[in-house]
């Protein structure tokens, strides 16, 4: 039986809460007891204390599901003392429980054998309790001065490189990750847990808290929940590097692997989808999974399936995520909400504690990235054809930190980044974003990114979604240049549908629904023309959006096209087309047409399922002109007004035929933009943000079962749903596929291979568009810069075949985060390196990314780029378009580059005028034998010698 695995502790070092008078000592004693303990009282004694202190609090409904709970766990197994106790009993107040229900269901199951855990019990029960009534207390995240487990690990691999070697190391090239030995030992966490413990035990002496985490892999350090008070001690300690309140995040196919070339191209390189992906760990930081969904099964091939040596993660058991869950595909499965516990916020019945997905999002973007190959997508009984991830023969890590009630907060998933570090995935995908812009003097200084950082120096490539707060300027959610950052593009599949009115006009809208008899047109009628004599519009104000057919006079809709408004409760999700359909179908309608409603202003509408004859007309003023047609067409009698025949007519085309487009990819409205700010001021980082675009527009993928994100899709296992949560998993599984074929490759260097293959250009040979407005996006669109697309849109096949690589290192990046003004501290505090160890500092321009861009050109700059040739002996050419405003030179135009060779170029730019407008160029590198090598050149301010002579 598999273990629950919890990571949230209690400390406290305050005496009971419940005093109890001092026992006398046994009759028959025949020694000296030297330490008290409550084993000198009757069990019924002890359980009636917690019982007076609890019951009045406690659920009944919730002990006896505890009880069954801890029977189905075989949990009494796991106690041997009373620290286990108090771990057990943080699980299940962390997974939702009550406090005063854990420690009441804990006194009736084991006091009675054992009497020496009551006063944990009692102990646990009270603090917990008191805290859930403290207002004044917050949660922090708390970094110590100590490096992290990772960071030992990381000089341990710098002295194995130079030829010294370990008792019982194993052989380990230079390329080997070091992370795939050390996760599997659990001594060092313990450890530096418990030195938080002794920590905090002598700083807030006697005092309350509660510690949530620690977290040791990729950063050394605790979340904790204490008081404004605690926290001034805490800081001033000098253990403590850095204290940062917590903060809150949020969430940001069967087409798109053909979209993107992959079964006749990246596939076939990595001999088919039956392998594509073989051996590496995708780790999802989301909502969760459902296991049950087929896109995860481990048994649709008969090839052998082993799990990857390098990972050591477990996965949790619980009443939602049972034994057996896990499989040779799903491998690892935890969730983290010990933040959200804490606040108050958890809701056990919607959010599952455990890592079951009860949203939907989390299931879907774990299937873009790994689904398995040629899953059926059925949706309302319509079939939509075959569903795979972009590595369909990867493993899935789950990591669940986001939920549907809340999003998530910065604590929970900094635990869940720091386990799958630990645990051995090769790839970290992040489908959120932060709700704000970090403070403090640069962006990239917040507990996120800095864990991310440590990740990337064990070898991790870590994808983030780029938000989907575009389309203005600097609206980017992801910041830092060692996290690879992804927009969202459409890609070439769309379903629409139409409806033809009588007097010949069509009318263009959505909805995955068949349409009606290709040669007969139907009587329209208004739901609010049809109701019966016992409903009025005064008694329902909604009656109109037909979401309950007891309202309606059924002879009137049967056989007819019954017309319902969509209005603001749809988006809300307080009616649903489902509900609608389904009134349509009790009434015997043909099928159902909805308009949208004028106060719906500038809604973007995704295809939504409809099981009948259906259509959504989702403009306003298109709405119009189907209510003009419809009662123009009404005959009335004179006097009472009553209808004496409805005239208008109209046939539905249907949506479930797909159609594809030469205009795609294009940046979609909602893909956050840049430029990269790099502090609270919005001043402007020399990094390119996004790194690139991926499809994220009308994404077919797994769903959950219970997933409620997606209100039309409820209860189906597949969804469309779009953003650039749906981008990011394309990238990770395509970094899975480049991970693959060469192992050796760092973070940078598949960050690379995928940025310089990156396509400049649509399926039609023009350049990729940009939508530019919310409303009406195709008719405010213009050519994509870099700050919209990055170096442009995925290209799988040829990232297999990069040609050169450039590569950047963990001390390049502390390098370049040591040269922001100020920084010092900062840099110390969360990374416990000094500054001064780097000999010289870099700016983010001058970081060997495979972009340039300088936020402020004065008069002239020179850039290095070093460039490794990872194919055969290649010849170059060199070729640039420069930024306007701008002179460009690279030095040299010419180079031949043996295999495994660097090349150094230089780039100088001279600014020619003076602008503060943004301008875009680039540099080109054309090989030989096929390479072509492509980095795009962003300037911002420009400051001319002409203009700074004549001031």
């Amino acid at each position: 039986m598999q273990k629950l695995f919890y990571t949230q502790k209690l400390q406290q070092q305050a005496p009971a809460p419940t005093p109890t008078p001092t026992p006398p000592p046994p009759e028959a004693a025949g020694k000296k007891e030297t330490k008290q303990s409550a084993g000198f009282f009757a069990p019924e004694a002890l359980m009636r204390i917690i019982k007076k202190k609890f019951a009045a609090m406690a659920s009944g409904a919730q002990m006896n599901d505890l009880l069954a709970h801890m029977i189905r766990t075989d949990q009494e197994s796991q106690f041997k003392s009373p620290a286990d106790i108090a771990d057990s009993m943080m699980g299940l107040i962390s997974a939702g429980y009550s406090a005063a229900a854990v420690a009441l269901t804990f006194s009736i199951k084991y006091v009675g054998e054992r009497p020496d855990i009551y006063q944990k019990v009692l102990s646990v029960g009270t603090l917990c309790q008191d805290f859930s009534d403290d207002e004044t207390s917050a949660i922090y995240i708390v970094t110590l001065k100590q490096p992290p487990a990772a960071h030992y690990f990381g000089e341990e691999l710098k002295t194995r490189t130079r030829g010294f070697k370990h008792a019982g190391s194993g052989r380990l090239t230079r390329w080997d990750k070091p992370r795939n030995t050390s996760r599997t030992d659990r001594r060092s966490g313990s450890y530096i847990a418990r030195v938080h413990d002794s920590l905090l035990r002598r700083v807030l002496r006697g005092e309350k808290y509660l510690k949530l985490y620690s977290y040791h892999y990729l950063i050394n350090g605790f979340a904790i929940l204490v008081t404004p008070q605690q926290v001034e001690k805490l800081s001033r300690r000098k253990e403590v590097a850095n204290v940062v309140l917590d903060f809150s995040v949020r969430t940001a196919t069967t087409h798109t692997p053909q979209f993107l070339g992959l079964p006749q191209g990246a596939w076939v390189q990595e001999g088919g989808y039956e392998t594509a992906g073989e051996g590496i760990v995708i780790g999802l930081v989301d909502t969760g999974i459902d296991p049950t969904h087929p896109s995860f099964a481990d048994d649709i091939s008969d090839r052998s399936y082993p799990v990857p040596s390098h990972f050591s993660g477990n996965c949790e058991v619980t009443r939602e995520f049972p034994s057996g869950s896990c499989n040779r595909k799903l491998i690892g499965a935890r969730h983290f909400a010990a933040s959200a516990i804490t606040r108050g916020i958890f809701n056990s019945t919607k959010d599952y504690a455990s890592p079951f997905d009860g949203d939907g999002h989390g299931t879907h973007t774990a299937s873009v990235a790994s689904g398995n190959h040629g899953i059926p997508v059925v949706v309302a009984g319509h079939h939509f054809g075959n569903a795979s991830g972009m590595a369909p023969r990867s493993h899935i890590a789950v990591y669940k930190a986001l939920y549907k009630s809340f999003g998530g907060f910065a604590a929970d998933v900094v635990a869940a980044i720091d386990q799958a570090a630990q645990d051995g995935v090769d790839i970290v995908n992040l489908s959120i974003t932060p709700n704000r812009r970090p403070p403090g003097i640069a962006t990239f200084f917040n507990p996120i990114d800095m864990a991310l950082l440590s990740a990337v120096k064990a070898g991790i490539f870590v994808v983030q979604a780029a938000g989907n707060t575009g389309p203005s300027p600097k609206s980017i959610a992801s910041f830092s240049p060692w996290i690879f950052t992804v927009g969202a593009a459409s890609h070439d599949r769309t379903y629409t549908n139409s409806i033809v009115l009588g007097n010949n006009v069509t009318i263009h809208g959505v909805g995955l629904a068949p349409g009606t008899h290709k040669d007969k047109m139907y009587t329209l009628i208004s739901a609010l023309d049809a109701l019966n004599n016992e409903t009025t519009i005064a008694d329902d104000m909604y009656v109109g959006e037909c979401q309950d057919s007891s309202g309606f006079d059924k002879n009137m809709v049967q056989g007819n096209l019954l017309i319902c408004s969509y209005s603001i409760r749809f988006v809300l999700g307080l009616s649903t087309i489902q509900q609608a359909s389904e009134t349509a179908k009790n009434l015997s309608a043909t099928g159902v047409v909805f308009y949208m409603d004028p106060f719906v202003i500038g809604f973007q509408l995704n295809p939504t399922p409809i099981k009948m004859p259906g259509i959504i007309i989702p403009s306003p003023d298109d709405s119009k002109i189907l209510l003009q047609y419809y009662n123009s067409s009404l005959e009335k009698e004179g006097h009472t007004k009553k209808i004496v025949r409805f005239g208008a007519v109209a046939s539905i085309s249907g949506g479930l035929k797909a159609n594809y487009s030469v205009s795609a990819p294009k940046v979609m409205y909602y893909s956050a933009r840049g430029p990269d700010p790099e502090d609270s001021f919005l001043d402007d980082a020399d990094i390119l943000k996004p790194n690139l675009i991926a499809p994220g527009n009308l994404i077919w993928a797994a769903w959950s079962s219970l997933g409620t994100d997606s209100f039309e899709f409820q209860g189906e296992s597949f969804a469309m749903i779009s953003g650039t949560s749906m981008a990011a998993p394309h990238v990770a599984g395509l970094a899975a596929l480049i991970k693959q074929k060469f192992p050796s490759f760092t973070p940078a260097a598949i960050g690379s291979a995928l940025s310089t293959t990156a396509s400049l250009h649509d399926k039609s040979g023009g350049p990729i568009m940009a939508q530019r407005a919310y409303a009406n996006p195709d008719q405010n669109q213009s050519p994509a810069t870099p700050f919209d697309m990055g170096s442009g849109f995925v290209n799988a096949t040829a990232a297999l075949d990069p040609g050169l690589i450039f590569y950047a290192s963990y001390d390049v990046y502390m390098s370049f985060l040591c040269g922001i003004n100020g920084s010092a501290p900062v840099v110390l505090n969360y990374t416990r390196q000094n500054c001064w160890v780097y000999n010289s500092t870099i700016s983010g321009a001058d970081l060997n990314l495979p972009s340039i861009t300088i936020a402020k050109l004065n008069q002239s700059k020179t850039i290095q780029r070093v460039v490794t040739n990872i194919a055969c002996n290649e010849s170059y050419v060199v070729g640039w378009s420069a930024p306007y405003g701008v002179s460009v030179k690279v030095s040299p135009t010419h180079f031949f580059i043996g295999s495994m060779e660097k090349q150094v170029l230089n780039v100088t730019l001279n600014a020619t005028l003076s602008s503060s407008a943004a301008s875009y160029g680039r540099i080109g590198l054309f090989g030989n034998q096929g390479h072509v090598i492509n980095i795009p050149l962003s300037v911002i301010l420009k400051i001319s010698a002409n203009s700074t002579n004549s001031n």
